[in-house]
């Protein structure tokens, strides 16, 4: 007799209270939206990329504002109401999804921008010639 392995995925379980934490990455070529605990534990996330954009429509106001509104709404419905928003990077839906998460219900506390800023590290690459 052989021994079979039971593959169980288990999920795992996150506290939501109340009080949590938006994180928008905005780069030139997607937005990923995550809702988290204060902790940091991801309740929902979500992206431009996984709603059905593709190629240069995943970095709009319009798709970023989609993204924003699926991920609150999970996070909405397993109890989360009040968000202090991260927000990271150069991209175009910076203002659309801030304005999302507030029209989808949920209070917003503060909004911190907090992009990464180099000290003149890297080089940046040539500058396009169309």
């Amino acid at each position: 007799m052989m021994n079979k392995k039971k593959d169980k995925s288990k999920k795992r379980v996150v506290v939501v209270k109340k009080n949590g934490q938006a994180h928008i990455k905005c780069s030139f070529n997607n937005i990923i939206i995550s809702l988290t605990n204060e902790s940091g534990q991801v309740i929902s996330w979500s992206s431009a990329g996984k709603m059905g954009f593709r190629g240069s429509k995943k970095n709009t106001p319009f798709a970023a504002q989609i993204a924003t509104e699926d991920a609150v709404k999970k996070a909405y419905e397993l109890g989360l109401r009040t968000v202090d928003i991260f927000i990271k990077g150069p991209g175009a839906g910076r203002d659309s999804a801030i304005r999302a998460i507030q029209n989808a219900g949920l209070d917003v506390v503060s909004i911190n921008d907090v992009t990464p800023l180099p000290h003149n590290g890297c080089r940046p690459p040539k500058r396009r010639r169309v």
